[in-house]
C-alpha cells in the first residue's frame, strides 16, 4: 500500500536567539523523512518566522511510513559558517494509517535539543494519501491497532482474544561507536535518539504482521522496552496480545450507565449480547443465588446493586468455574478439553492483559515467574537477535510449565523485563497461571446445552479463586478450605495474582498497597564469577521477598494480593528487590490469623518481655489496620452452613515446593478463631530486624489510600479530579561500611519518604486516593540508587461534603487559566504549577525552561487543571486507561516517545534535582503537544518505561534517557454527553473539539 506523505510548515514561535550582533534568529527548517531531504526558505531576523511553506511530497512505501519517523530540523542560517542546529521535532506518522483515526496532524510542536531541552516551537501540518493494494507479500501490518491499555479498550468489544505476540530487534549502540570518539555529545544522542524510534516502528510493524497472521487486528497491552547492553547492542523488544476487536456504536452504550465511571466504564465493552436486557445477570436474582451460594448479607447487597445497574454483567456462560458440584463434572471436564485445545495450538499461551471481559477468567492458581541470568558478552553474534530469542523461549517455557504445574492452561497478566549491569543481565518474566473460557478464544465452541447448564450452576464473584489444581497431587504442600462463598468448591488460604482485582469479585472493606523492600550486598566479581554470585543470591532474594509480602498481608489482616510485581536490579555491588502489590480481603477466601512470635534461643526474663512487648504491638496493629480498611468479615457458624470445613492442623511451618520460582507462596496454615496463627520464629538478629522492619511501616495519613491496580477496591464514588505526577529521587549511599540491615534500612526510608512527601504535597485533595502506584528502583552506578515513581491521585465523594470547595476551587482554576493564556504556548504548565488548589507556593510559578529543584526530591506535578469549560484544550494523562466521569469516544493511536537529555552544567541548572525535574516537564509537554496534534484532549494508560540517569559529580555532567508511552484519546464528560444527547437525538458523540487545531 504505497502511499504519499504531504508535510507543510506553516511557522515557528518563541525561537532562541542565535545571531548574538542582533539578538535575532535567521531561521529555516529542513524536512526529512527517509533518504529525502526538503528546505523551507529562510526566514531573516525574526523569532516568530511564518514560512507557510509549500505542501512538501513524499512518495513512500507503507513500510518506511511504519518505520520512519518524520524528521523537522529547525536550523540557524550562517553565511559564513555552519548552520546551528536550533532543534528537531520527531513526529511519529502511524497514527494517520489507521482507518478510523485522524486524517492530519496539526499543531504546535516543541522544538526539541538533547543539550537545551525546549528551544520554542513549531507549527507544523501532516497528511497522508495510502492507495490500496492487496499485495499478498506486502511487509507492511497498517491497519492493525496498538494499545498500551492491559485490558479492552473503552468503546470497543473484544470478539476473539487470539493471544501472545512478540518481537525483539536488536542494532549497534551509536554511543558505542567508533565514530562516537569524534562526534559532539548533541550529535550522538541524535543519532541514538533516531535509531531507538527507527526500532521502534520496526518492531511495531513486525508485530502487526505476526497479528494479520492470527487473523487478528488489534494489540492489546502493548508492551515495548529497551535494553541498553553497552557494547553488545541496543535491543527493542515488545510483547503483546493480539485481539480482534469490534467498535461499538450504539449511542446508548455511550450513556452513563451508573454513578461509578471506573465501574462501568469496564463492563460496556464486553457486553456481548446485543441486546443488553433479555437476560438478568447473575446476583441480581437472589432467589436463583441463594439456593446454593452462601453470601453473607452485607456483601451480598452491594453486589446486587452494583450489577442492576450495570448494562449486563454476566455474559451467557456465567463467570465463575465450570466446576458445579458432582453433576458438574463431565461438563468441567468438556469444557477443560476445548480451552486445552484452543490453546494448544500456540507455542505460548500467554496473556499480557490484567483486566478482562467477564466470563473469561475462570480459575486462578497463583503467580508463576522464572528468572534467569545471562552474561551479554556470550553473544556470538551480537548483532543478530537468534541468541537472546532463544533466551527469552527458554524462560518462557519454564512459566509455561509452571502453570501446568498448577493445574492451568494460560498465563494472564504476564510482563517481562530485564535488569542490566556491565555484562550481567538478569531476564525476569512473571504473571499468573489460569484457566479461562474457551468462548473468547476461538469462535462458538462452546456448545448451547453447556452453557445453559453452566449458567445455572456458577456462583457469581468467587469462582476465579476455586482452584484449579487436583487437591491430591498438588505441586506445593498448601492449606485449603471450602470456599467462604459458596461452600461447594476448595479455595486455598492466600491468593497472589499479578492481574487487576475481577470486577465481580465480593470484597470486604478497601485494599491498600503493600510493598517489600530487600537489599543484598555481593562482592565486586567480573564476569562467570559475578554471574554466578548473582544466580546464587536470586531464589533466597525472592522467598524473602514472598516471606516479607506475606507478613505484610496478614499484618493488614488481609488475605490476597493483586498487581504483583517483583523488581529485582542488579548493580555492581548489590542487589535489591522491590515488590508491590494491593491488599484485600476477599469474602471467598478464609480470614487470615494473627501473627505470632516465638522466641528460640536465651531464657531470661527480659527476652520473653520483649517478645511479648513485640506480640502485643503487633496484635495492635492488626487490629487497627482492620479498623483503617474497614475488614469486618461476618462470622460464620458451623451449624448454619452444614458444609465440612476441614480440621484444624498442627501448628507447622510448611515450606515451599523445590520449584525455585515462587510457583504460588500459599505457604502455611491461618485461619482464625480455633484455627492457629502464623509463627515467626525469633532464632537470631536478623529475624528480630526483620519484626521490627514490618512494624515501621507508616500507614498512610487519614483521607489517604493507596493502590498499585487501576481502581482501588472497596471505593467507587469517585469524582473527575485527577492529579498525575512522576517524581523521580537519587540518594548516594556512603561506602563506609555498608552492611545489609543498613542498606535495607536507607531503602526501606528512601521508599517510605518518597510516599510520605506525595502525601504532604497531595494534601489538598483528600479524601484522595492514589492509583497505579508504578514504582520502579534502579542502580544507575556505584553508591546511587534511584526511586522513580509515577501515580494518579483521584478524590472521591465522602458524601459529597466536598462539593462546596470544589466548586471554588474551579473558578480559581478558571481564573488562572486565562490569565496565563496570552503568556506561554503551553498555558497548562504554568497554570498547573501556580494555582491556589495544588500543593505549590506560588513562587512556583517559573517558565518551562527553568524548573526549581524541590529539595532532593524531583516532582513533577503537572496534570491538567480540572477546567469546568472544555474550551481550554489542557491535555489530561493519566496511567489509568479512564478518565474518571467521562466517556472515551475514540481511540487515536499509540504514542511511544524516546528521549535524550545530556548537560555539561549541572551545578547551574539546579543539582539532579533541577536537570531531572525540567526534563519530565518538558517530556510532558512534549507528549501532550503530540497529543494535541491528532485532535485528542488526553492520554490513557500513560506509562514511563524508563528513565535512566547517569551523571559525572566531577565533571559536571548529567544524562537521562526517558521512554514513555499511552494511548492518545478523545473524551467527553459524562456532563455534556448529556446535553449533547438532549441537543441531538441522533449524538454520535463525538468530541466537542474545534476541528484539527486544539486551543492550548
Amino acid at each position: 500500500m504505497p502511499g504519499k506523505l504531504k508535510v507543510k510548515i506553516v511557522a515557528g514561535r518563541h525561537l532562541p536567539v542565535m545571531d548574538r550582533a542582533s539578538d535575532l534568529t535567521d531561521a529555516f527548517v529542513e524536512v526529512k523523512f527517509g533518504n529525502t531531504t526538503f528546505k523551507t526558505d529562510v526566514y531573516l531576523k525574526s523569532l516568530n518566522p511564518q514560512w507557510n511553506s509549500e505542501w512538501f511530497k513524499f512518495e513512500v512505501d507503507d513500510e518506511d511510513l511504519q518505520d520512519e519517523p518524520l524528521q523537522i530540523t529547525v536550523l540557524d542560517h550562517d553565511t559564513y559558517s555552519a548552520n546551528d542546529a536550533i532543534g528537531k521535532v520527531y513526529i511519529d506518522i502511524d497514527p494517520l494509517l489507521y482507518s478510523e483515526a485522524a486524517t492530519v496532524i496539526s499543531g504546535w510542536f516543541p522544538i526539541y535539543d538533547t543539550i537545551h531541552g525546549i528551544r520554542g516551537e513549531i507549527n507544523v501540518i501532516v497528511k497522508v494519501d495510502l492507495f490500496n493494494d492487496l499485495n499478498r507479500f506486502r511487509q507492511s501490518s497498517c491497519g492493525v491497532k496498538f494499545f498500551c491499555t492491559t485490558s479492552i479498550p473503552k468503546c470497543y468489544r473484544a470478539i476473539i482474544i487470539h493471544g501472545f505476540v512478540e518481537e525483539l530487534v536488536v542494532n549497534e549502540d551509536p554511543e558505542y561507536q567508533w565514530i562516537d570518539r569524534i562526534r559532539t555529545p548533541r550529535a550522538s544522542n541524535e543519532a541514538r535518539q533516531r535509531l531507538i524510534s527507527l526500532m521502534s516502528g520496526e518492531l511495531q510493524r513486525k508485530i502487526g504482521l505476526k497479528v494479520l497472521e492470527m487473523r487478528g487486528n488489534a494489540v492489546v497491552g502493548y508492551l515495548q522496552c529497551f535494553d541498553l547492553e553497552g557494547e553488545s547492542g541496543l535491543v527493542v523488544r515488545a510483547i503483546g496480545t493480539a485481539c480482534t476487536l469490534d467498535k461499538l456504536s450504539s449511542p446508548a452504550a455511550f450513556l452513563p450507565a451508573c454513578n461509578s465511571p471506573s465501574k462501568e466504564m469496564k463492563e460496556i465493552p464486553f457486553n456481548e449480547d446485543p441486546n443488553p436486557n433479555t437476560h438478568s445477570s447473575g446476583p441480581s436474582t437472589p432467589l436463583k443465588n441463594q439456593t446454593y451460594s452462601f453470601s453473607p448479607s452485607k456483601s451480598y447487597s452491594r453486589q446486587s446493586s452494583s450489577s442492576d445497574t450495570d448494562l449486563s454483567l454476566t455474559p451467557k456462560t456465567g463467570m465463575g468455574s465450570g466446576s458445579a458440584g458432582k453433576e458438574g463434572g463431565p461438563f468441567k471436564a468438556l469444557l477443560r478439553q476445548q480451552t486445552q485445545s484452543a490453546l494448544e495450538q500456540r507455542e505460548f499461551p500467554f496473556f499480557t492483559l490484567t483486566a478482562f471481559p467477564p466470563g473469561f477468567l475462570m480459575h486462578v492458581g497463583g503467580v508463576v515467574s522464572a528468572r534467569s541470568v545471562k552474561l551479554l558478552d556470550r553473544i556470538h553474534n551480537p548483532d543478530e537477535p537468534e541468541t537472546r530469542d532463544a533466551w527469552w523461549a527458554e524462560i518462557r517455557q519454564e512459566i509455561k510449565s509452571h502453570a501446568k504445574a498448577l493445574g492451568c492452561h494460560a498465563v494472564v497478566g504476564y510482563s517481562e523485563s530485564t535488569s542490566i549491569c556491565e555484562e550481567v543481565c538478569i531476564l525476569s518474566a512473571s504473571g499468573t497461571a489460569a484457566v479461562l473460557n474457551p468462548r473468547f478464544l476461538q469462535d462458538g465452541t462452546v456448545e448451547g446445552c453447556l452453557e445453559q447448564r453452566l449458567e445455572e450452576n456458577l456462583p457469581a464473584g468467587c469462582g476465579f479463586c476455586h482452584i484449579p489444581y487436583d487437591e491430591l497431587n498438588m505441586p506445593f504442600p498448601a492449606h485449603l478450605t471450602y470456599c467462604y462463598n459458596c461452600r461447594k468448591q476448595k479455595v486455598p488460604d492466600v491468593l497472589f495474582t499479578t492481574i487487576d482485582l475481577p470486577i465481580d469479585a465480593t470484597v470486604i472493606g478497601k485494599g491498600c498497597l503493600i510493598q517489600a523492600r530487600l537489599c543484598r550486598l555481593k562482592k565486586k566479581a567480573q564476569a562467570e564469577a559475578n554471574a554466578t554470585a548473582i544466580s546464587n543470591l536470586l531464589p533466597f532474594m525472592e522467598y524473602e521477598v514472598h516471606t516479607q509480602l506475606m507478613n505484610k498481608l496478614k499484618l493488614k489482616g488481609m488475605n490476597a494480593l493483586f498487581g504483583l510485581r517483583i523488581q529485582i536490579t542488579v548493580g555492581e555491588n548489590m542487589l535489591m528487590g522491590l515488590a508491590s502489590a494491593t491488599g484485600v480481603y476477599l469474602a471467598a477466601l478464609p480470614t487470615p490469623g494473627g501473627i505470632q512470635i516465638a522466641g528460640k534461643t536465651p531464657n531470661d526474663g527480659s527476652y520473653e518481655q520483649h517478645i511479648s512487648h513485640m506480640q502485643k504491638k503487633i496484635n495492635d496493629t492488626i487490629a487497627k489496620n482492620k479498623e483503617l480498611y474497614e475488614i469486618n468479615p461476618p462470622d460464620i457458624s458451623e451449624e448454619i452452613i452444614g458444609s465440612p470445613i476441614p480440621e484444624p492442623r498442627q501448628r507447622s511451618r510448611l515450606l515451599r515446593s523445590q520449584s525455585e520460582s515462587s510457583d504460588e507462596v500459599t505457604e502455611l496454615d491461618l485461619s482464625h478463631g480455633k484455627k492457629d496463627a502464623f509463627v515467626l520464629e525469633i532464632d537470631d538478629t536478623d529475624a528480630m530486624e526483620d519484626v521490627h522492619s514490618l512494624l515501621t511501616d507508616v500507614p498512610p495519613p487519614s483521607g489517604f489510600y493507596s493502590c498499585n491496580t487501576e481502581i482501588m477496591p472497596g471505593i467507587n464514588n469517585w469524582t473527575s479530579e485527577i492529579q498525575m505526577f512522576t517524581s523521580v529521587r537519587v540518594i548516594r549511599l556512603s561506602s563506609l561500611n555498608l552492611t545489609n540491615q543498613a542498606l535495607n534500612k536507607n531503602f526501606n526510608d528512601l521508599c517510605e519518604n518518597l510516599l510520605k512527601s506525595l502525601y504532604f504535597k497531595l494534601r489538598s485533595m483528600i479524601p484522595c486516593c492514589l492509583c497505579h502506584v508504578n514504582f520502579t528502583v534502579s542502580l544507575p552506578e556505584d553508591e546511587l540508587i534511584q526511586v522513580t515513581v509515577t501515580a494518579v491521585a483521584i478524590t472521591f465523594d465522602k458524601n459529597q461534603a466536598l462539593q462546596t470547595t470544589k466548586t471554588h476551587v474551579e473558578k480559581s482554576l478558571q481564573r488562572a487559566s486565562t490569565d496565563n493564556e496570552e503568556l506561554l504556548q503551553f498555558p497548562l504548565e504554568l497554570c498547573s504549577d501556580s494555582l491556589p488548589s495544588h500543593p505549590f507556593p506560588p513562587a512556583k510559578a517559573v517558565t518551562v525552561e527553568k524548573a526549581s529543584p524541590m529539595g532532593e526530591g524531583n516532582f513533577r506535578n503537572r496534570s491538567a487543571p480540572p477546567c469546568a469549560n472544555s474550551t481550554v484544550g489542557v491535555v489530561k494523562m493519566t496511567p489509568l486507561s479512564f478518565i474518571p466521569g467521562a466517556k472515551i469516544t475514540k481511540y487515536l493511536g499509540i504514542i511511544n516517545m524516546f528521549f535524550i537529555r545530556e548537560t555539561t552544567s549541572l551545578r547551574e541548572e539546579g543539582g539532579v534535582s533541577g536537570f531531572l525535574h525540567a526534563f519530565i516537564a518538558e517530556v510532558f509537554a512534549m507528549v501532550r503537544a503530540h497529543v494535541a496534534a491528532l485532535g485528542g484532549n488526553a492520554v490513557v494508560s500513560y506509562i514511563m518505561k524508563q528513565c535512566v540517569f547517569m551523571e559525572n559529580p566531577n565533571k559536571n555532567q548529567a544524562q537521562c534517557l526517558i521512554n514513555v508511552s499511552g494511548d492518545a484519546v478523545v473524551f467527553v464528560r459524562e456532563s455534556e454527553l448529556e446535553v449533547l444527547s438532549t441537543q441531538q437525538p441522533t449524538a454520535n458523540c463525538q468530541p466537542s473539539c474545534p476541528g484539527g487545531e486544539v486551543t492550548t
